[in-house]
Parts: structure tokens; sequence; C-alpha cells
């Protein structure tokens, strides 16, 4: 287990909360940076992750389904394609590059995506410390200015006992938290789909009979869960109730993919409010509620098959919502309702799987007191500088960069692999500007 250093007399550049790629991907631009430079210039970063082990949506880790993202979009190759992180690095360490190259394609599987990051995270983890949830984080003041941060977390080292680490600036990646309808009451057989994976196995390991299943969304995440949990239960009618007409054929045609550009996020950072709306609103169907226009046929040639066998499991509700839930020791009925007409039916079910997406926590809950040092703009929102620094009062001389959550400022791509790379270059060179203008080295 590594421990990252702490004491009264150390101060790290940089405090990274959360280690999902975002971070990782950091945490590598500052190994590179920190092999290339003396002793003195070098940054001083570590990484708290709660998690036992580097982990990016276990959950959704379905055996054959495949990234969204080119594969040359990885941890670094946007940033510095000579770097030795990148997927192709990978792939040769594990003796399938000339493999991969024959199949053709830009998109790996997940589970391999998946595995070349906990490959990369490895390579770093001197720069980071598992089962260490922070539990808050406290300004510190000096000569009236706050010039650091106390960042408490649990010691996993010491049974849970809290740990303080001072830190002249922050980058918060905790990631995303799942979204879930208004007063959804999660059990044994009602979850997200970030437990889809887990949930089935232990379902199917202790045999338990599933004769109907639910899935509550019109997204990637839900098609692909009608299609695990269909060809794990093959006795079982699967439901998809989403209040669309069909599923939304994902939009990655040439010159839409244009919108996870770097000079994109230049172009919206700098743009009017109303323009980063209509920006926002034009290219939803490049990431949300769409769905990959292989796995849309496939579902429907599946349901076209079990017509023609006469014997449908695969149904979908469209145009629908689900109004009201309720549950009893054997079953559940969930009331759906036909929006054109107002119909209501009580499907008995097994399980409901609410396939509803992710949200980023608010700073608030991530930061607690520091969320009071932020400055926002008139509808609320934080302001976040171009280097992805977010913008404090006038005493604040310490620094908060997140990573995720800049929807508003910097676009789409603000929760995306896309920009990881990137951003992470973008992020590290502010350190150093910041640091150096300080005098802190």
């Amino acid at each position: 287990m590594n421990t990252l250093h702490s004491g009264s007399g150390i101060i790290y550049d940089v405090l990274g909360i959360g280690f999902g790629p975002s971070n990782l991907a950091l945490a590598i631009a500052i190994q590179e940076y920190n092999s290339q430079v003396s002793q003195e210039d070098r940054i001083h970063a570590g990484f708290l992750e709660k998690q036992p082990g580097f982990g990016w949506h276990r959950g959704m880790l379905i055996d054959d389904a495949t990234m969204q993202v080119s594969f040359l979009k990885d941890l670094v190759t946007m940033r510095d394609p000579t770097s030795d992180f990148s997927f192709l690095c990978y792939l040769r360490e594990r003796d399938r590059l000339v493999d991969f190259l024959n199949q053709k394609t830009l998109f790996p599987l997940r589970i391999e995506f998946h595995d070349y990051f906990e490959w990369a995270a490895a390579r770093v983890n001197t720069l980071v410390e598992y089962s260490s949830e922070v539990v808050s984080v406290k300004p510190v003041a000096e000569d009236g200015e706050i010039r650091w941060f106390d960042v408490t977390s649990r010691d996993p080292a010491g049974g849970g006992a809290p740990v303080v680490r001072r830190a002249r600036s922050l980058c918060v990646a905790t990631g995303m938290e799942p979204r879930l309808p208004p007063g959804t009451v999660l059990s044994d057989r009602v979850w997200h789909t970030s437990e889809l994976i887990p949930r089935v196995g232990q379902l199917v390991d202790r045999a338990v009979p599933v004769r109907r299943a639910v899935v509550l969304g019109a997204g990637q995440s839900a098609a692909e869960a009608v299609d695990y949990l269909h060809r794990s239960f093959p006795d079982a009618e699967i439901c998809s109730v989403f209040a669309k007409y069909g599923y939304t054929p994902a939009d990655d045609s040439p010159f839409a993919n244009r919108i996870f550009d770097p000079e994109a996020v230049d172009i919206y950072y700098g743009a009017p409010r109303e323009v980063k709306r209509s920006l926002f609103d034009y290219h939803r169907s490049t990431n949300y509620s769409v769905v990959d226009m292989d796995l849309i046929e496939g579902l429907s040639r599946t349901m076209y098959q079990e017509k023609v066998q006469g014997r449908q499991r695969l149904r979908m509700l469209n145009v629908s919502r689900i109004r009201e839930v309720s549950a009893d020791s054997a079953r559940l009925g969930i009331t759906i309702e036909y929006l054109p007409t107002g119909e209501r039916e009580v499907l008995e079910a097994d399980l409901l799987v609410h396939a509803t997406g992710y949200q980023p926590q608010g700073i608030g809950e991530r930061l607690g007191e520091l969320g009071k040092l932020c400055l926002r703009d008139d509808e609320d929102a934080l302001m976040v500088g171009r280097d992805h620094r977010v913008e404090t009062v006038a005493r604040v001389t310490s620094d908060i960069y997140l990573q995720g959550g800049t929807e508003h400022t910097h676009g789409i791509t603000s929760t995306l692999l896309s920009h990881t790379a990137v951003r992470a270059g973008e992020i590290r060179a502010s350190l150093i500007a910041r640091r150096t203008a300080s005098g802190a080295v």
C-alpha cells in the first residue's frame, strides 16, 4: 500500500481529490514533467482516492461493449503523441499491437480500455493513495490571505484515522454521481445502471428467477442494459421505457465531432452565453440520450426475429413514462403511462433498472466551506477560468482546479474523455505558471 507523505513541514503544490481518468491524466503529465526538470523545479503532487484501487464505470464493463471515443483520445496522445503512456504503448507491452491493428477499428473494447487505465495508474502509483476518502477541506490563512488548503482524509493504514495534508492547489475530479428520478427508492430490485454487472451477476449466481425486467432511459447505457439483460435472462421479458418515439442515433459524423476539438473549447469559452446555449443544444446528439447505430439495429433485429418466432421477450414501451413504483415481498408494481392518451398500465416486474444518466456533484458537497470562497455568475454558476481554475474572492491566493462540472464554461467535453489529455496539460501549465509567479518554486 502506498502512503502519501504528511506532516506539518510538507506542502504539496497540488493535491488531487479523486483519481479517475482525469486526475490520472494529470498525474501522468506531472510525472513526465518531473522526469525532465531538476529536483527543485518538480511539482510536488499527490492524489487521494476513496476506492480501494483504480476503477472507472466498472458496473458497465460489458464484455463486448466498445468505447465511443477513438483510442487516440487516450490519456496522453492529444497532449503528447510521443508519450510512452499511450494506448499504443500499452498494446505493445501487452503484445497485442498487431492484433489490434488487424481489427481495423478506432474503438477498443471497454474492458480493454479499462485495463489500459489500470496499466497507466500502476505506473504512477507513488503519487496516489487509495482507500483514502477526503472528509473535509479547510482554508488556511496567513497575513489575511488564504494561501493553502488543509485536506483531511481517512488514513487507510491507520484504521481510518484522520490525516491532514496541506496544499497550495487542489484539483477536484470526483467524477459523476448517478442521477435518479425524484422519490426513487433503491433496493435489491431497483438500481442504477452503474451497478448493472455486479447486480446481474449476483442474481445469476443465486439462480434467482427473473420473469420481467424494466429499464428506464433512452441513451447508450439504457440500450446496453436492455441488451445485456435480454442475454443474461433468456426466459425473461425485457421492457424498455422512454419518452421518445425511438432511440436516437448518436451523431459521430466528422463535422459534428469537431465540437470535441481542443479549439472548440476556446471558441465555446469565449462565446456569449446565448451562443453557448445554442452550441450545447445543437450538439447534444453527439453525447446525450443517444445510442450507437449498431446497437439500435441489433435490438431492432432481435425484436423482429422474436416477432417472427411468435415469442416477444423484448418490448419497447415508447412515448411513455413511469408514474409510480410500488413494491411488496414478491414483485414490483410499475405504473406506465402512455403519454399520447394518458392510458396507464401496471406491469408486474422483478427488476427496475434506472438508466437515467449521471450528474456532477455540486462544489458544496465536494469542498464544503470552500464553496463560499468561489465566485458565481448571475445564474449562480461557478465562474471558471480558461485554465480550469475556479475564480475566488480576492483574499484567496491558493487555487482550485476542476476537472468536470464545467459544461457551462468549457462545453460538452467537460465530462468526456475527448479532452482529458489536453486538459491535463493545460492544468499542468497553469500550475507551473502560478507557482513561478508566486515565487513558490
